[in-house]
């Protein structure tokens, strides 16, 4: 099969990620918060770029093999599919709990909701115009993985809320995330190069997201501690737990 990205492709690709960011630092004098975008950068570019580089070779093809040669080819565990929430779940408990964060509560489920939005349609958007048929051939919307990149967008906003106040707290998230993303290969829902880029995006997103801090001043419920909002989420149903205390 002829690779989708062949080495002019990738090299596109890459200078345009890399540009993206150094682009987003020149848009404040701010040398310090400039410097840790460009070091938080480091990771998810190396995970997109690994993940484009052995995108539909033969190595990929052949780990995918000795993976479930190890497993069994009847493995399947549903786990991943409760794991990406985890990171979500942990960041309004922590609030409740009265945990000191970066933000508000409301500024975090603002910015979670953008970094998900964004990062989904980068990723939908992906899937759509690849057609990468998955592992186990059940459909061809495999490249990039969107159960890892939003597994990884919530593990990264939960690491910038918590990061300052609660080390662990904050990594734990990544542990969630590449849970995810690990048993995505394991399912033989997904190919490696799928996860890489799934989290590449998810993190750089979230790092603009959080560079940029889009409707900073917007939050109706700043000057008031009595409000408590939650988003709910289980397997794709979506709703909210609202509190006020009197």
């Amino acid at each position: 099969m002829k690779n989708i990205f062949d080495q002019k492709k990738i090299v596109l690709i890459i200078i345009i990620i890399v540009g993206s960011v150094l682009s987003a630092s020149s848009q404040t004098t701010d040398s310090l918060k400039n410097r840790k975008l460009l070091i938080n950068s480091i990771a998810p570019v190396a995970l997109i770029t690994s993940g484009l580089l052995i995108n539909n070779s033969s190595f990929e093809k052949q780990f995918q093999e000795d993976i479930r040669n190890r497993v069994g080819n009847d493995f399947h565990n549903s786990i991943d599919d409760y794991t990406q929430y985890i990171p979500i779940a942990e960041l309004y408990i922590a609030d409740v709990l009265g945990v000191k964060s970066k933000n508000h509560w409301f500024d975090q489920t603002k910015y979670l909701f953008i970094s998900n939005l964004i990062s989904g349609i980068i990723t939908h958007g992906l899937k759509n115009s690849i057609y990468k048929t998955r592992p186990d051939g059940s459909a061809n919307n495999s490249f990039p993985s969107g159960h890892t990149s939003f597994a990884f967008t919530n593990a990264t906003v939960l690491f910038y809320e918590f990061q300052d106040s609660s080390p662990l707290l904050a990594y734990s998230g990544y542990a969630f995330s590449t849970t995810t993303a690990t048993f995505r290969v394991l399912n033989n829902k997904h190919w490696v190069s799928d996860v890489l880029v799934g989290a590449g995006i998810g993190i750089l997103v979230t790092n603009l997201v959080y560079y940029f801090e889009p409707f900073k001043n917007f939050n109706p419920f700043i000057n008031s501690d009595k409000f408590t909002l939650v988003p709910v989420m289980n397997r794709g149903k979506y709703g909210a737990y609202f509190s006020y205390a009197f």
